[in-house]
């Protein structure tokens, strides 16, 4: 797998840009792993069709992605995480004002799902997040959600972001994956206190319908190539711009201290290990309380420094975030964890912990590799997905 180190200060050399301005603590910029996704145009129209044909058939098969319900296990005290630094936030995008005081939890367009196709071939989706960046392209979620820890395949097949899932509709459009940010200690030694990632995506699609064309312009275009009785069929597509243009991008915080509350959002699915299904996983959910400096024991996943919170869900939230000092009436935190692994703290064989990954300098240093990248658009202005 190839990775490519950033040193502090420095610069990345990415398709032809170079994205300055990198910024962290000088002990976590080498850690920093890089890997492409739909590495063109081409590539990101293809992945675009695969998800979109047969009005988004494959986004309706795909199933969450989950874990044997025998590995969860209880929190335990393990003297928690500490800073490597000082605290530090970088501020959210959207709205700019207060919609006005809600009873409930509004619920935000800025989460959405993943969707991908794991190492075994299935297609599957995680929760995930839009995060601000320079340009307005960055999603987050879990290591997990990115690569495929099962089967020690390198990336996820075909990955995009649908911010905003709302009972099966995608009503911002659909983000194809374009660059992976990870930790090195994931990446390489799938160590789950680093299991965290930032993927830039490419400009938006929205379905504009199926249009039949001659030979000529099937041959030119790329989209779902189908033919009936000589006649060709092209996908059109609708640019729907950039992701946090549209949606907005939650706010990012690092070396905070636990016991602050949060909000943790999310898709739940999969089942809690009694066998109850609880949750349909097509509509967001929410916890809310404070973390604490617990971590699962789990020593396969060498988890020595997660962060707990008390969420009675399951697996789908995978990758959701934990936003701190969420705002209800702008819709708008500061992203300080993902969920990453499910606990039974009580015995009693349901999931009713969650932990994330304590974000720290090294965190902030991924974060900021990634958020200075462009990505570009890959519908052409008429219509068509690029070549």
């Amino acid at each position: 797998m190839k990775r490519i180190l950033l040193p502090t200060g420095g610069a990345v050399l990415v398709t032809g840009l170079l994205a300055a301005g990198l910024t962290g603590t000088a002990q976590a910029a080498p850690d920093v792993s890089h890997d492409p996704m739909a590495r063109n145009t081409s590539e990101a129209a293809s992945v675009a069709s695969f998800w979109l044909a047969s009005n988004g058939a494959a986004l309706r098969a795909a199933t969450q992605y989950t874990w044997d319900s025998n590995e969860v296990r209880k929190v335990v005290s393990k003297g928690g995480a500490d800073p490597d630094g000082r605290p530090g936030t970088t501020a959210p995008t959207g709205e700019t004002k207060s919609t006005g005081r809600a009873q409930n939890i509004n619920l935000p367009k800025t989460v959405g799902k993943v969707f991908f196709v794991d190492g075994a071939g299935k297609f599957r989706w995680c929760s995930a997040t839009s995060i601000q960046s320079n340009y307005r392209n960055l999603v987050a979620t879990a290591g997990h959600c990115v690569y495929d820890t099962d089967s020690n395949k390198a990336l996820m097949d075909n990955w995009v972001f649908v911010p905003g899932y709302f009972q099966g509709k995608a009503n911002w459009g659909i983000y194809v994956g374009k660059q992976a940010f990870t930790h090195y200690d994931f990446d390489t030694y799938e160590d789950y206190d680093r299991d965290y990632a930032f993927v830039t995506v490419y400009n938006g699609i929205l379905f504009n319908g199926v249009k039949q064309v001659d030979r000529r312009d099937y041959e030119r275009f790329t989209g779902p190539k189908r033919r009936w009785g000589g006649r060709y069929y092209i996908l059109l597509s609708k640019d729907a711009g950039r992701l946090g243009d549209n949606v907005g991008g939650q706010g990012f915080a690092w070396n905070q201290p636990t016991g602050k509350p949060v909000h943790a959002f999310g898709y739940p699915a999969a089942r809690h290990p009694d066998g109850d299904r609880p949750y349909s996983g097509v509509t967001p959910k929410h916890c809310y309380g404070k973390t604490t400096a617990k971590t699962v024991g789990a020593p396969w996943l060498k988890i020595q420094e997660h962060v707990g919170l008390k969420c009675a869900v399951t697996p789908g939230y995978d990758g959701g975030s934990w936003l701190l000092n969420y705002s209800n009436s702008k819709r708008l935190g500061y992203v300080n964890g993902v969920t990453s692994t499910f606990a039974d703290q009580d015995g009693n064989d349901r999931v009713d912990y969650i932990t994330s990954p304590y974000f720290d300098g090294e965190t902030a240093a991924v974060y900021n590799a990634a958020k200075n990248v462009w990505s570009g658009k890959i519908v052409g202005p008429n219509g068509e997905l690029y070549k």
